[in-house]
């Protein structure tokens, strides 16, 4: 859905929806199931888990998720499914965007330094700085790679 300002000022690219912590149902039934009682958000270790608009959402710009299953454990209302009984948490998956400074002729690692995984890689290339690979099949979701980016290019979606 679009809100007013954006139809008023001609966007009519409606948001993507925010990213829900892990374990959470899909978002038409996590809205209806979240009872907005904001228990997931403090038991999180790493506090990525921040209450927006009475919900709650990740921001990997605070940290990366460890898929502790914390978040799951605290919400009693069912809107994030148990940990222990759903293996994969959630399907997102990083991506490098055209910002991304091995992209533009720099030399620049750092998203594959903190991927633990190694699901990021660099493939050479002649006369320019090897680029990002990411292995969507290795890639977790978990966002290490996102706040270390100097120029904000890793998406998590």
């Amino acid at each position: 859905m679009v809100s007013r300002r954006n139809f008023l000022r001609g966007n009519f690219k409606s948001a993507p929806p925010p990213l829900r912590p892990p374990w959470a149902l899909a978002e038409a039934l996590f809205l209806r199931a979240c009872t907005r009682c904001g228990a997931c958000a403090p038991v999180c270790p790493t506090a990525i888990i921040s209450i927006q608009s009475g919900c709650p959402e990740v921001d990997f710009m605070r940290g990366e998720c460890t898929f502790c299953g914390a978040c799951a454990k605290a919400c009693r209302d069912g809107a994030l499914q148990d940990s222990e009984l759903q293996l994969w948490p959630w399907a997102i998956k990083a991506r490098a965007g055209r910002e991304c400074l091995a992209r533009r002729g720099i030399e620049c690692r750092i998203c594959g330094d903190r991927c633990s995984i190694g699901a990021i890689r660099f493939s050479p290339r002649v006369d320019a700085p090897p680029e990002p690979e990411i292995d969507s099949n290795a890639c977790t979701g978990c966002g290490a790679c996102v706040a270390p980016c100097p120029v904000k290019a890793i998406q998590v979606t």
